[in-house]
């Protein structure tokens, strides 16, 4: 029988649930145990996919074509495992699906409500992958915070799983958080308190409490919340602030957070956590022998989480490159043709981030100009690649007013074009081209030499594409389509052979980097990176190392 492990968040949000069930889910994984997670979120929309990245931070996709909440990139880059639309359900998802049965007649005339119905579909929801799959365990992160009226649903959902299957079958970890006042010097327990109190109301109690805190917590403090939750003491887990994210589940670890909620649980120990590879990571991303500095310009930069796969996907491939990735964000429409030079000063690589919509594009052009003139390496994604086609349509074909029809529909050079079957969609959600695609690649060309092979597959979200009418006089110009699709001959990769790394991808390369699997694009334009700035900072002996 599966069994279920919830996480749920109290007094703040943004704690970091999605971290804790992810290491949680790690350590259980390196036991031996066939683990996965979903996320619950409590927005009404149906998916983050309409969602503006300063609202939800990005839109994580999966090979499937879900698009999903960001947690879902942290769930696959700590196990190493693919998600898919079933690991990602919001209440938009959950009242749709209840209303069209209801219009369906699928009731059979009863009154549509939320108990049962609405928290039958959330029952269903949750055990929809242990049906589907032959997981030992399936861990639920609940988003927002207890108390919030948008998760009561949810809450009554895993009461009644408890109800049914057993506490020994369904846990709770709840994840709250102890302040420290600097005035008074000590911890305050009081929020958790009312937290736990508060899902009590509701009738549900915590198994495990992990308490997010500044300062170490002291046997009297966990004795406190123990004797106030209703917990055992060695249920209350202190969880302190990490260096990095990849330190938790160690920390978890060394809290015996696994072991408690095996116990809970009532299964058995399979072995010692298997945790070399990951130990081995850790170490090579503490202990870096050289620095290099990545411009990312985009235009979501004043949020950290609308570029949240990009920045992981640096820190795993500068593990790969025993180097430190310093990214500087660079706000793109702070970039014109002035202060260019100014502004991306001092990097040794500059990625050009994805996006939609005009603004901010007149600059990312520019940074692509100055990448490509002064042979900076230059990766592109998604918008970044199409920039890198306008930018090289307009100053090296000589298009001045070559553009995308997405900025510009009536642009005399369409260099960037709308796909054949979006031209007719109405709706904006799910419409897309989503989901994992077949590429193949030039074995003439530095993507195949990067990827070491001909055949691959990466995660997609556009409805613009390279437009196939001026790919030979781009060719004959000497930027090369390096990879396309196999079945449409839709370009996926452009390189600038002459060029030490430029590269641009349609596709999403960030969205299948994990710990111990960094994608190959990343850890190639890293090494560039480290390249380029010991030929800057050591020209002549680079050049002969070379020789």
């Amino acid at each position: 029988m599966t069994k279920y492990i919830f996480v749920t968040g109290g007094v703040t949000s943004s704690l970091g649930k999605g971290i804790i069930a992810a290491s949680v889910a790690k350590l259980l994984q390196a036991r031996g145990f066939n683990v996965t997670i979903q996320k619950l979120d409590p927005y009404i929309n149906i998916d983050p996919g309409t969602l503006n990245p300063y609202e939800h931070g990005e839109c994580y996709v999966t090979d499937d074509g879900a698009e999903t909440d960001l947690d879902l990139g942290h769930y696959e880059r700590f196990l190493g495992k693919p998600t898919s639309q079933a690991n990602n359900v919001t209440t938009g998802r959950i009242y749709q699906t209840v209303i069209n049965k209801e219009r369906e007649g699928a009731y059979l005339g009863k009154t549509v409500q939320v108990i049962p119905h609405i928290t039958d579909e959330i029952k269903r929801r949750i055990t929809l992958l242990a049906t589907e799959n032959e997981f030992d365990i399936v861990i639920t992160e609940i988003g927002g915070t207890v108390g919030d009226i948008e998760s009561l649903p949810y809450i009554e959902a895993i009461r009644q799983l408890q109800w049914e299957n057993g506490k020994e079958n369904c846990i709770v970890v709840h994840l709250t958080l102890i302040p420290y006042l600097k005035a008074a010097k000590e911890l305050k327990t009081k929020p958790t308190q009312h937290s736990v109190k508060l899902m009590n109301e509701n009738g549900l109690s915590p198994d495990i409490i992990v308490c997010r805190t500044e300062e170490p917590i002291n046997g009297d403090i966990k004795r406190k919340i123990a004797l106030f939750c209703n917990v055992t003491t060695d249920a209350v887990i202190e969880a302190n602030d990490a260096e990095t994210i990849y330190d938790v589940p160690l920390h978890m670890m060394r809290e015996n957070l696994d072991l408690i909620c095996l116990d809970k649980l009532k299964m058995r120990l399979r072995n010692e956590p298997d945790l070399k590879n990951w130990k081995t990571f850790l170490q090579k991303l503490k202990n870096p022998t050289s620095k290099v500095t990545i411009g990312l310009v985009g235009k979501y930069v004043e949020l950290q989480d609308a570029y949240k796969s990009i920045l992981e996907s640096f820190v795993h491939a500068g593990a790969m490159n025993n180097c430190k990735v310093e990214v500087r964000n660079i706000h793109s429409e702070h970039i014109d043709k002035d202060n260019c030079k100014t502004q991306l000063s001092g990097l040794d690589g500059i990625l050009v981030a994805p996006g939609f919509g005009n603004r901010g594009i007149e600059g990312k052009i520019e940074a692509i100009r100055h990448a490509r003139e002064n042979n900076i390496p230059f990766f592109g994604i998604c918008l970044g690649m199409q920039c890198s086609v306008i930018e090289f349509a307009r100053n090296v074909l000589g298009f001045p007013t070559a553009n995308s029809t997405e900025m510009d529909i009536h642009t005399a050079y369409p260099v960037i074009d709308i796909m054949e079957d979006q031209k007719n969609i109405i709706q904006m959600g799910g419409t897309m081209r989503l989901g994992a695609f077949e590429c193949e690649l030039d074995i003439d060309s530095k993507s195949y030499e990067i990827y070491a092979r001909k055949h691959i597959s990466e995660r997609h979200r556009h409805r613009w594409e390279f437009n196939n009418n001026y790919l030979e006089e781009f060719e004959k110009a000497g930027m090369k389509a390096v990879g396309k699709n196999p079945k449409t001959s839709l370009v996926e990769i452009v390189e600038i052979p002459s060029h030490p790394f430029f590269i641009g991808a349609q596709f999403h390369p960030e969205l299948k980097s994990t710990v111990e699997n960094p994608h190959p694009l990343f850890v190639g334009f890293v090494k560039a990176a480290i390249e380029f700035g010991q030929k800057i900072k050591h020209p002549s002996k680079l050049e002969s190392v070379n020789n």
